[in-house]
Order: structure tokens, then C-alpha cells, then sequence
């Protein structure tokens, strides 16, 4: 059977939990949906009360506390929550594109030393961070071998060296001074450790994201074809090919499952920067490309997005103790219904945590977005 443009999306939905928030512990969920975008401390909050039944924010905070999940740059060179299981062999996977992404941009050239250099430092930075240390206290230390170039080196080394952000506090767990912890392995994975990171890691994403194309676990990775071919070669008949509509063959995990085309999806509240959005080759399954230049801004800033019948349908914003929610096309009563209950539920989630979330991203309703259709405020 060859899975319609409509089940793509309910595939996505189903394995992202969006179709029903699922009885799981939090570190079980994280590990089911593959690793949630994490460039906001407030983001992987929001996508589990969205994926999660009874969410409770302080099961996330005990989850970082006791390193069950872990946070630090991973896909896409961004900030990822995964499961602390997952870590070593995401890392694996992305060591090498992490440390290119960094040792041959202009930032680090520019300073004339060579990538030897930089690479040398990982075992004393690994001793140093063996205890939790802030980003200015590292660059201190790195000073005193880099002298003047000490601030692109650490800025190259905290995209590529295996770290952990450390939890801190606070509404989100985490809060500047970004604070680093060495991972509980360090140094740089040998060939046969990146293979093995790479199969893993496109397992977790048709598991969390398929079926899909191996463009689309480009687009989710930005690992190389051949990095990806080589993984389908060694796994084998656990991956099998599934007939696509219009865009070739797609990639699925053997036994693996679409909805029928007819499954209801119920309204979401998507944080910034949701993996859902993400996943896939532009412009996605759950984005109408006319909406996409109103939700990704010019500077890759991902609004907080209205999820309605399994298509992004407007955006959100807390504002003035409430949730103002403006949808980019005419709704009917049954979606606003449906949309309320789900901002009125997020608003309790805020009120004990942070009733302004994303305050700093304000400034693009400021500007004017250039939206139609009808704007709702959800009293907090």
C-alpha cells in the first residue's frame, strides 16, 4: 500500500505523540521521540506537556537533575534534549560534522592556528569540566593556552567537544551563564563508532519520524548521503523501502505503521522550534508552505505554532497573563473550542512557571506579521 500525502502527516503525528498524549515517563517519551529542539530552555517543557499525559514540569527538572536526559549540540548543530542513553551514539554519529561545522569556518581560520591545535585540548578540557563550569570560566582557562584567540577556540570547542549543558534552575532548568559538563565519554570517535552512531540515530528517526525520505533525515541531521547510505547498507532488512506519492521511494523501520487516512488529530500547541516542523525536507508535512515565511523567520526563529486538523493553522504567544492565539485562515467554532481548551490548560502550566514564555521573541508581533484570519486571548 502506498501511504497517502494525509497519512504522511498522521504517521508523523502518531510517532511524535500528537495524536494522544501517552502514559510515559518523561525520559521513556524524549527517547520514543527521537530528541526535542532545545534552543529555548522552555521549549522540550512544551513539547512534552503537548506529547504526555498529566505532564508535570518537575518530572523534566528531576529527569536533567538526575542526567536521565541530557542536553547539548547535536542535530542540525543546535541544542537537543535526548535520552542520556542516546547521547554517546548521537554524538558518534555527529562528531564529525560538528567539529567541520566549526574548525573550517572562517571564525576559527581566521585565528591561523590549525584544527591539531584546537583538537589537542579536548582531554585537559574533559578534566576540567569533570566538575560543572560556566562558559566564561572555561574561556578563562582556555586563555591560558590560546591567549588571544582564546574566545573562537572555545567557541569552536563547545559545538564539537562532547558536552553537556548542566542544569541550573529556574522555571526551564536551565539559564545563562550557560553552564558545561564533560560528557561521561570524551575524546573523538573512532570510524566504526560514528557507523555504528549513524545507524542508531536513523533508527530513533524513522522510529520518532517515518516514513520518510533519506533527504528528510538530511534535513533532520545534516549528515552527508553517503554516511546515510552506508548505514542502510549495514542495516539491512531493518529498514525496508515503502512506494511514495510523487517524491520516490521513502524509508520505514520493518513492521512499521500509518494511521487511516480518516484518524482525527486534535489541536496542539506546538512550542518554538518543535522537531515536528524539522523533521522533514521543506516545506514538511504539517506546514502549508503559503504559512511558512509567517512562522520561520528570516533569521531561522521557529514561532510557537496552532496545530489544527494536523496543519500548522496560525501562532501563539503568552502575552498580558494569557495565551493570544491568531490563526493564519478562518477556523470554525468546534477548532476554537478545541484550541481554547488547549490554552487555557497551557496557561495553568505557565502560571507556576513562567507566564511570559518567549518574551524575548515578541519583537516579530511587534514588527507586524502579516497574518490573516482571527486572533483569540485565553485569560490565564
Amino acid at each position: 500500500m502506498i501511504p497517502t500525502a494525509r497519512q504522511l502527516v498522521l504517521a508523523t503525528l502518531d510517532r511524535q505523540l500528537l495524536l494522544e498524549r501517552a502514559r510515559l515517563g518523561v525520559a521513556e517519551a524524549v527517547r520514543r521521540v527521537c530528541a526535542l529542539q532545545a534552543q529555548s530552555p522552555a521549549s522540550p517543557y512544551l513539547a512534552l506537556w503537548n506529547r504526555v499525559r498529566d505532564f508535570d514540569p518537575a518530572d523534566l527538572d528531576a529527569a536533567f537533575a538526575e542526567r536521565r536526559v541530557v542536553k547539548a549540540t547535536l542535530m542540525r548543530i543546535t541544542l537537543h534534549v535526548v535520552h542520556a542513553d542516546d547521547y554517546a551514539p548521537f554524538y558518534a554519529a555527529m562528531a564529525s560534522r560538528l567539529r567541520d561545522s566549526r574548525l573550517f569556518d572562517r571564525r576559527f581560520t581566521s585565528t591561523g592556528l590549525d584544527p591539531a591545535e584546537a583538537d589537542a585540548v579536548l582531554p585537559e578540557l574533559a578534566e576540567f569540566l569533570a566538575a560543572p563550569h560556566t562558559g566564561p570560566e572555561v574561556e578563562g582557562e582556555v586563555t591560558r593556552r590560546f591567549g588571544e584567540h582564546a574566545h573562537r577556540v572555545w567557541w569552536a570547542l563547545r559545538t564539537y567537544a562532547p558536552l553537556h549543558h548542566t542544569p541550573l534552575g529556574g522555571p526551564w532548568a536551565f539559564r545563562l551563564p550557560n553552564t558545561y559538563l564533560a560528557a561521561p565519554r570524551t575524546g573523538a570517535p573512532s570510524h566504526p563508532d560514528a557507523a555504528a552512531g549513524v545507524r542508531r540515530l536513523l533508527l530513533a528517526y524513522l522510529r520518532a519520524f517515518g516514513p520518510a525520505s533519506a533527504q528528510d533525515f538530511a534535513r533532520f541531521t545534516l549528515l552527508t548521503r553517503p554516511a546515510t547510505d552506508q548505514a542502510l547498507r549495514e542495516l539491512g532488512d531493518q529498514v525496508v523501502r515503502v512506494a511514495g506519492t510523487g517524491r520516490g521511494a521513502l524509508l520505514d523501520l520493518e513492521g512499521g505503521t500509518v494511521p487511516a487516512p480518516d484518524t482525527p488529530a486534535p489541536p496542539r500547541l506546538l512550542p518554538m522550534w518543535d522537531s515536528t516542523l524539522l523533521a522533514h525536507a521543506v516545506p514538511g508535512r504539517v506546514m502549508p508552505p503559503e504559512y511558512r515565511p509567517l512562522v520561520v523567520r528570516r533569521n531561522g526563529d521557529v514561532l510557537p505554532c496552532l496545530l489544527e486538523g494536523g496543519q500548522v493553522a496560525g501562532v501563539w504567544r503568552a502575552v498580558d497573563g494569557g495565551i493570544e492565539m491568531t490563526a493564519f485562515r478562518a477556523l470554525d467554532g468546534v477548532a476554537w473550542r478545541g484550541l481554547t481548551e488547549e490554552a487555557q490548560s497551557l496557561s495553568v502550566l505557565l502560571r507556576d512557571r513562567d507566564p511570559a514564555v518567549y518574551r524575548r521573541y515578541g519583537h516579530w508581533w511587534d514588527k507586524g506579521l502579516p497574518m490573516v484570519g482571527n486572533t483569540r486571548f485565553v485569560k490565564g
